[in-house]
């Protein structure tokens, strides 16, 4: 994603932030209805039938609308471009994480009059998501999946190296660098084999949080880069990639991984563990359902479970031309009875294909009891129907970044300072102290 901020299309923004803040929801005022009128998105694609099904179900429902759906992931130089000159799309598929910068910028609106008038219940939305698209009490998107991290081992090379996944113990920071030696292959310094991947920078903030620290404090207005416990967290996934190769080489190997098809990683024997979101199960299953796959919770240091909640959301944005169908779009495809429909095509599909259904995880937490008490069944394969158990497990205890009215700028601190730690380029105290600094005066700037 861009992180560059065009001057032009930010002062925009923040001239449509000045013009007020009442909300979606404006009847014929507000240029359309809820049935009529065109309606345009950026940032969604109808890659699958879990896409493609709730969308259907919007267009059969709403025939008057002329729904035009620009495919492809969301640029943000592109959509703040849109915002400044006044003609941006009705809705925006992105990063939940991002909302609270462009709700401080004016850039999306509050949704206060949207629930209120669709009668939508926030209340049936996980916690940790709905978190992070409210800022100070206000709800500025609509959240979509819940993704979350597991632990995903490959059993095979396990058993290969004398082990059993119960061994693997990511609870003992001072013995990870002796298992990972164990489980890698660098011969001759060079990497052919991973053996434990951090996943850092993305994953920073569930290794800070198993050590006890948060990057930022609840109300996303304080960093916390600096803290020791984050300075230590990022020390440890350092040294598991400095002892296979460095980041270079590291990164090299990494990039060659296929996680989307037959020849994935876990099936080419490349890598023995790693954390990762829940949506490789689903992966895995229609892909090498025959794989050795075993898969564990991520844990603390004191081995309790722990996962980070991630996802994306719909916001509204500032000079939509139709908020009211733009509401009903967002209503309809986070409800349960349309989840609950795009889960079943996705079991039918699974089940014609010769494959095993392993869920849908959604951000609503209705949806999600209604897909699994009344449509999932065990697959018989006891590694996809234990891992299934899993994730459903640590859905209910997930951690989010919390909405901060800098989420974009404080992202970019700190991802900046762990690259320039695997660049070699700093070390993790002082780049962390630099990061601290940067995000510090970017939330100051912020909440002024």
């Amino acid at each position: 994603m861009s992180r560059k901020l065009g001057a032009a299309a930010l002062a925009g923004v923040l001239a449509l932030a000045a013009g007020g803040c009442g909300g979606v929801g404006g009847g014929d005022d507000a240029g359309g209805t809820a049935t009529s009128g065109t309606l345009s998105t950026m940032g969604f694609g109808l890659s699958d039938e879990i896409a493609t099904s709730r969308v259907d179900a919007f267009k059969r429902d709403h025939p008057d609308v002329d729904l035009k759906i620009t495919e492809g992931a969301f640029d943000e130089q592109q959509f703040l471009s849109a915002v400044a000159s006044g003609n941006p799309p009705d809705l925006v598929y992105m990063d939940r994480k991002l909302i609270g910068t462009y709700a401080t910028r004016g850039s999306i609106q509050p949704l206060t009059d949207c629930l209120d008038e669709q009668g939508i219940d926030m209340g049936q939305y996980r916690q940790a998501a709905r978190d992070q698209v409210t800022l100070d009490g206000t709800v500025y998107g609509i959240p979509e999946f819940s993704q979350v991290r597991v632990l995903y081992l490959n059993e095979g090379l396990l058993k290969q190296a004398g082990m059993t996944a119960d061994e693997v113990n990511l609870a003992d920071w001072s013995g990870l660098p002796r298992l990972n030696a164990k489980l890698a292959k660098v011969p001759g310094g060079k990497l052919t084999r991973i053996g434990i991947d951090p996943k850092i920078p993305e994953f920073l903030p569930m290794w800070a949080k198993a050590n006890g620290a948060d990057l930022i404090s609840p109300d996303g207005r304080t960093a916390k880069l600096d803290d020791p416990k984050v300075v230590e967290a990022l020390s440890t996934g350092l040294k598991l990639i400095q002892d296979q190769g460095g980041f270079g080489r590291f990164k090299s190997f990494r990039d060659t991984f296929d996680f989307f098809g037959a020849q994935n990683p876990l099936t080419k024997n490349q890598i023995v563990a790693w954390p990762m979101e829940e949506w490789f199960l689903n992966q895995a299953a229609k892909n090498s359902p025959k794989a050795e796959l075993a898969v564990k919770p991520f844990v603390d240091r004191q081995g309790k479970p722990l996962t980070m909640s991630s996802g994306q959301a719909w916001v509204i944005t500032k000079g939509a031309k139709n908020p009211d169908a733009a509401c009903a779009f967002v209503k309809q495809m986070t409800a349960t009875d349309t989840w609950f429909a795009a889960a079943k095509a996705r079991a039918d599909a699974r089940k014609a294909a010769g494959q095993p259904f392993t869920g849908v995880w959604t951000g609503n937490l209705a949806a999600d009891r209604k897909i699994f008490d009344e449509l999932y069944r065990p697959t018989g394969n006891k590694r996809f129907d234990d891992a299934v158990e899993t994730v459903r497990k640590v859905q209910d205890i997930a951690f989010a970044m919390p909405a901060s009215p800098a989420g974009a700028e404080f992202d970019k601190a700190w991802y900046d300072a762990v690259n320039r730690v695997l660049a070699g380029q700093a070390q993790p105290a002082e780049a962390l102290a630099r990061a601290q600094q940067e995000a510090t005066a970017a939330l100051d700037k912020a909440v002024k």
